[in-house]
């Protein structure tokens, strides 16, 4: 057996190139042989060191606590494997997010039933009742979550936020039922089954009517529905547990717990809601005197606010959340190499190592955090920050961005929130603004473009604006005269392959060392590589031997990177994109659709809005449409609970009343009307509905009076009046934002707590005119 392997560099050194008149030459004495590392096309670092990034995702229906602990205990017991100059270092943790989040919903969810609790005792001084919400409380929120369990739905932010927010309206029904029979036993008049029996009817249709308005988001798609169909299953779930519970077992603790004597205390007790029940019932006599002409006045109001509210509430698509870190998209000039883009980079990254709040980043060069494909001139950062409390990260993806765009020049950057980014690839539009050029003709489609960037950067709030063709590097073109290889004997096949070995090499074998093969890679020296003149005089050779310089044979031209085309729906079209800084997306596309219609475009140019923009107006139909599926849901459920269209109409009315406190709600506290803030919105439906059905069922069936209708506000005062105090300081911890995750749902917490506090007097003292107008309106 012979072996002529070639095991060393050395050895390489030794093929002999030619050999002849006694002369031997060999490969050495023509060609530098050196041992090199192969050519870069992506750079990946951590911290500022070389690293290996491993992206770890789990699967649709993982647990990302039990995954991460899992993977954490594995990477401990692998740690002693590795050298000891290797240090495993965790980059990003979604679980830090999730733990936190559902930690914050969770005490949200204690704070709130502990309000609840306490609101409870103020009105029916009683420790036996809140021993009653105690034990019905818990066992609502474990059924609701064994029944997730069920679904392969697990405890996640929306699912413990849907739980939140029900809080309140599970003891609102516990509230209505034991209130019924503390004021009934005070009568000393039934017992607590037959008072219970009395509110079994009413409190099942009022729970209906809440329960009832989350059908129609089943229906709902894209985002919207991926965010918010689990939270409201998870409400639908827990509301009809309550209802069950409450009619079943709170009748029975009742009766081993409630008595009379409590109930005779928290009558006597309650002497300033006398107070107030006494003003309510003089003003009600006032009131419904000139019913029509308080209800007329009343509507114009509402209208009037609903107005000027809605022309100035700020409006966005998705609530902004601290996720405690950030992506940092970063693209060089079009064909700048991988070495002079890391070198930009780097320097980058001096200024991000300066900003306090951050705790470490990871950084892919021609690669991306996607998987998609890059070039070596573009890539992106994740930058985590330290734990709170710190500036907001907002101010502190400003801070970054601000430094980095004073200091490098020609480096665009574009900075998300990791969340944001997801939503970005999911529904192919990161940006929130982006204007769409059509245009056959590219040089229209630039000018055009460049029209716009100059017009969006002049836009207050409006930040990182960018053209979104990505344009190649200068490219070197040899056009080969086919007449003259003709001439020296080639044909331009020949030519072309010796023009590509030279310049980008050609592997021509491997040399064995120990385990590993290593390829052998031939071509022009790198000074012949480097300069357009050397290129013309790289010989090549011709089918006889001779050499020829490129030059005689071919021109050599040097043409600039070229736009890629983008198409959309058979037309050429080029997007200008931009992000926000400090601004709300409604104003921001106000203003951008007025500056639009004075520009003055190249003939044939015609721009469309896309982006987030176009989504958040597509969630907006959707939950209008929900919104008003739900609400003739809840009219026809009305029907058929009272079989009277006055009070149905009236419940509606007051419903569409409540809406004017949810948009003043949106704009004293800043809140930002977004798919969460509709949802709140629909929410309040069912809501406001389930107290008109409490006010309305207390009436009687025919020939009703303004006597009747003042007494039966004066017995639902104080029901009301707990069930609205309940449920907002229920939500109260939600809407405040206490802890990481709550900003998610702090807009449907706002909404609804807005809605509510207009909704609830709305209840008992627009419904009754309402209803005594549409009264003597059908009978004259």
């Amino acid at each position: 057996m012979v072996d002529g392997r070639l095991t060393t560099i050395a050895d390489i050194g030794t093929i002999i190139v030619k050999a002849q008149n006694g002369t031997i030459i060999d490969l050495a004495d023509v060609a530098d042989i050196q041992l090199n590392t192969a050519q870069e096309w992506t750079r990946v670092t951590a911290d500022g060191k070389t690293a290996v990034l491993v992206n770890i995702r789990q699967t649709p229906n993982a647990n990302s606590i039990a995954l991460t602990d899992s993977i954490k205990k594995l990477m401990a017991q692998e740690a002693s494997r590795f050298p000891s100059s290797i240090v495993i270092t965790p980059y990003y943790d979604q679980s830090d997010l999730v733990r936190a989040a559902a930690s914050s919903v969770r005490d949200s969810i204690i704070i709130g039933t502990i309000l609840a609790g306490l609101v409870l005792f103020l009105f029916l001084r009683s420790i036996r009742m809140v021993l009653i919400v105690a034990v019905i409380l818990p066992a609502v929120l474990v059924s609701t979550a064994l029944l997730l369990n069920l679904l392969n739905l697990s405890l996640n932010i929306m699912t413990l936020g849907g739980m939140a927010a029900a809080v309140g309206l599970i003891v609102d029904d516990i509230v209505v039922m034991l209130e019924h029979i503390s004021r009934r036993l005070s009568d000393k008049k039934i017992s607590v089954l037959s008072a219970a029996a009395e509110m079994t009817s009413p409190l099942v249709g009022s729970s209906l009517a809440t329960i009832i308005v989350f059908t129609p988001l089943a229906f709902l798609s894209g985002v919207t529905g991926g965010f918010f169909k689990a939270l409201a299953i998870t409400m639908a779930s827990s509301l009809i547990f309550s209802m069950i519970y409450t009619v079943t077992i709170c009748p029975l603790l009742a009766t081993r717990l409630a008595n009379e004597n409590d109930a005779i205390r928290a009558e006597n007790s309650n002497h300033w809601l006398d107070r107030i029940a006494d003003a309510y019932e003089n003003l009600m006599h006032r009131l419904l005197a000139h019913s029509r002409i308080w209800t007329i006045s009343i509507i114009a109001v509402a209208s009037i606010i609903a107005g000027l509210s809605s022309s100035v509430v700020s409006s966005g698509f998705m609530p902004q959340m601290d996720e405690g870190g950030l992506i940092l998209d970063y693209v060089a000039p079009p064909g700048t190499s991988l070495t002079k883009t890391d070198q930009m980079v780097s320097k980058m990254e001096e200024f991000i190592r300066a900003v306090p709040e951050v705790e470490s980043y990871s950084r892919r060069t021609g690669l991306q955090l996607g998987g998609g494909l890059s070039e070596a001139n573009e890539g992106d950062m994740f930058i985590k920050l330290k734990p709170l409390p710190r500036r907001p990260i907002e101010e502190v993806m400003a801070d970054i961005r601000q430094r980095v765009e004073l200091n490098i020049p020609g480096l665009s950057i574009e900075t998300l929130q990791l969340m944001g980014d997801i939503i970005g690839d999911l529904t192919a539009v990161p940006q929130p603004i982006e204007v769409k050029l059509y245009n056959s003709n590219p040089k229209s489609l630039s000018i055009a473009a460049n029209t716009v960037m100059d017009t969006l950067q002049n836009i207050s709030g409006v930040v990182e604006v960018q053209i979104s063709d990505r344009i190649s590097g200068d490219a070197i073109v040899v056009t080969l005269d086919r007449r003259r290889v003709a001439l020296e004997n080639m044909d331009p096949s020949q030519v072309t392959s010796q023009v590509k070995s030279l310049m980008n090499g050609s592997l021509t074998g491997e040399i064995q060392a120990g385990e590993r093969s290593i390829g052998i890679k031939v071509w022009q020296a790198e000074s012949m590589r480097q300069r357009i003149s050397n290129l013309e005089n790289t010989k090549v050779r011709s089918n006889d031997g001779h050499l020829i310089p490129l030059k005689r044979i071919a021109s050599i031209d040097i043409i600039q990177g070229q736009s890629q085309i983008s198409r959309e729906n058979l037309q050429t079209m080029t997007a200008v994109t931009a992000r926000l800084d400090g601004r709300d997306m409604g104003s921001a596309m106000k203003e951008i659709t007025t500056k639009m219609q004075g520009i003055i475009l190249p003939p044939g140019v015609r721009y469309e809005f896309g982006g987030l923009f176009l989504e958040q107006q597509k969630s907006f139909r959707d939950l209008i449409a929900v919104f008003i599926a739900a609400f003739i849901l809840s009219g026809l459920l009305l029907l058929f609970l009272f079989r009277d269209f006055t009070q149905t109409a009236s419940i509606l009315g007051v419903v569409l009343l409540s809406v004017t406190g949810v948009l003043g709600g949106l704009v004293i506290t800043g809140t930002e009307l977004n798919i969460a803030a509709l949802m709140g919105v629909t929410m309040v439906i069912g809501i406001i509905a389930e107290l008109g059905v409490f006010y309305f069922a207390e009436l009687p069936d025919t020939d009703i009076e303004h006597a009747h209708r003042i007494a039966a506000g004066r017995a639902r005062l104080r029901p009301i009046f707990m069930s609205a105090s309940i449920a907002i300081l229920a939500l109260a911890p939600l809407a405040l934002q206490f802890g990481q995750g709550s900003a998610l749902l702090a807009p449907m917490a706002v909404a609804i707590i807005s809605g509510l506090l207009v909704g609830a007097p709305l209840v008992l003292v627009a419904a009754p005119l309402l209803h005594s107008a549409m009264q003597t309106a059908r009978n004259t």
